[in-house]
């Protein structure tokens, strides 16, 4: 492994492989780990740091999508960031998969997971959470076999649990806040309010982009500063040739054929 800080270098796929092969190695073969370095980490303990740092841009970005819903960006992003810890941890090189594709549904769900225990205005242990959605189920279906209200006593026999459960359940699950879809999750600055509705079963267009935005960045670099200006005022401008030749001081046979050289180190990049 480089030891380069990773804030200065960018990691492209190939490293992300290698590091995440090494990092699988050790974790099936710790006793390959030699131990801990002068900084008193294990190679192991300091591969999961690189990829975690090498990462938290993805768990960001995630993070970002859910802003303006109640709770605090920096908090989300903390959230995020353990669900980024899980997916490097479980990632598997022989899904035939690359990591951030991997690792999106991790963190995602890591999200919502947060702000599924949060809508609970007290700490309710997760015992008592799940036996208030079973009461309510419960309720609904013996409404229907009795023909009335289910006593505690009628769900209790039902459920298989003891009458104070069912109380204290019932009791407890007044203290979860319910959001209507019609609630206003405008941030500051928006010019029209958007609700829950909004959000609801929409796909992200960004997100499915984000993989080749960076592997586009990446293919960049190896462009050289003029042709990375042609590239841009071509297709980010939409100016012509003959306007960029203009601009350079160059002929417009000359602009054409950087921009079919720079086209080509694009090509062989993004195919490796």
């Amino acid at each position: 492994m480089s030891s380069v800080p990773l804030d200065a270098e960018r990691w492209d796929r190939q490293r992300a492989r290698e590091a995440f092969a090494r990092f699988s190695r050790l974790r099936a073969h710790p006793e390959e780990d030699a131990g801990p370095d002068k900084s008193g980490e294990t190679e192991y303990e300091r591969l999961r740091g690189e990829l975690v740092v090498a990462h938290l841009n993805l768990a960001r970005y995630l993070a970002v999508k859910f802003a303006n819903r109640g709770e605090a960006l920096d908090d989300l992003i903390q959230v995020a960031t353990v669900g980024l810890l899980k997916a490097i941890d479980r990632f598997d090189l022989d899904r035939g998969v690359e990591f951030t594709t991997y690792a999106t549904p991790t963190i995602i769900g890591e999200i919502k997971r947060y702000f599924r225990d949060k809508g609970w205005a007290v700490k309710v242990p997760r015992r008592l959470q799940e036996l208030n959605l079973a009461v309510n189920r419960a309720i609904e279906k013996l409404n229907v076999k009795l023909g009335h209200s289910p006593t505690v006593a009628d769900l209790a026999e039902y459920l298989g649990t003891s009458e104070e459960d069912v109380l204290e359940a019932q009791e407890l699950g007044q203290a979860y806040n319910l959001l209507s879809l019609d609630t206003e999750l405008n941030g500051e600055g928006d010019k029209k309010a958007q609700t829950l509705a909004d959000y609801v079963g929409q796909n992200d267009p960004a997100l499915a982009l984000l993989e080749d935005r960076a592997n586009l960045e990446r293919a960049f670099e190896v462009l050289s500063g003029r042709e990375r200006v042609i590239l841009y005022l071509r297709f980010y401008e939409s100016v012509s040739q003959t306007e960029i030749a203009k601009r350079l001081n160059v002929s417009q046979m000359h602009v054409s054929r950087l921009q079919q050289k720079a086209l080509e180190k694009l090509r062989h990049v993004l195919q490796e």
